[in-house]
């Protein structure tokens, strides 16, 4: 009798997670050939972990204010440091004084970079930051809120259904739209 052979399932095959990033731009690439280095040569993860996100898609590096920021730089402990975000900083017009931060980003505002320089900050970019910190000694790696996009307020528990937060896709916010029955207390009952 012959033996049968053990039929392999390919199925899970596949790992579905970045191993260079989508875009073609030539000078994120060679950030991402200085950071492969860095990853593989060097036993600290925060160079794994800046490698993995310079692979990501734009909605999953979403940009951070300078507002948020100073916020995260005001923790004990912080002050000094480098924040690096691989992302975009933007401007806020809602904070009035900014106090002085060295940041590392992929990309600056031109708002936001003015504001920042003239409090006597520093920004830095990530080949700059490779030479003064390979290790990411002194910094603090911060990321701008994914969940923040407008798509987001439409996942989740059904529209209508108990206890659920999530928006309805409308296709206009008025009075005859989504306001009768179940959302409001005069009709019926509102949920």
């Amino acid at each position: 009798t012959v033996k049968m052979g053990i039929d392999i399932c390919h199925k899970y095959d596949r790992k579905v997670r970045r191993t260079e990033p989508k875009s073609e731009d030539i000078y994120l690439r060679l950030l991402v050939k200085l950071y492969r280095f860095l990853a593989r040569r060097t036993n600290s993860n925060f160079n794994k972990v800046i490698l993995r996100r310079l692979f990501l898609s734009r909605t999953n590096r979403p940009p951070l204010s300078i507002s948020k920021l100073t916020r995260f730089m005001k923790a004990e402990g912080r002050e000094d440091k480098i924040a690096v975000v691989v992302g975009a900083i933007t401007d806020d017009i809602r904070i009035h004084k900014l106090p002085k931060m060295k940041i590392c980003a992929l990309r600056v505002t031109d708002r936001a970079r003015g504001r920042i320089l003239k409090a006597g900050g520093e920004i830095i970019t990530f080949d700059q930051l490779a030479l003064r910190s390979p290790k990411g000694q002194n910094t603090v790696l911060v990321q701008g809120p994914r969940k923040a996009r407008k798509v987001y307020r439409h996942f989740g528990l059904a529209p209508g259904v108990p206890h659920s937060h999530t928006a309805p896709v409308v296709r206009s916010k008025g009075r005859k739209f989504e306001r009768a029955r179940g959302r409001r207390k005069s009709r019926g009952y509102k949920a």
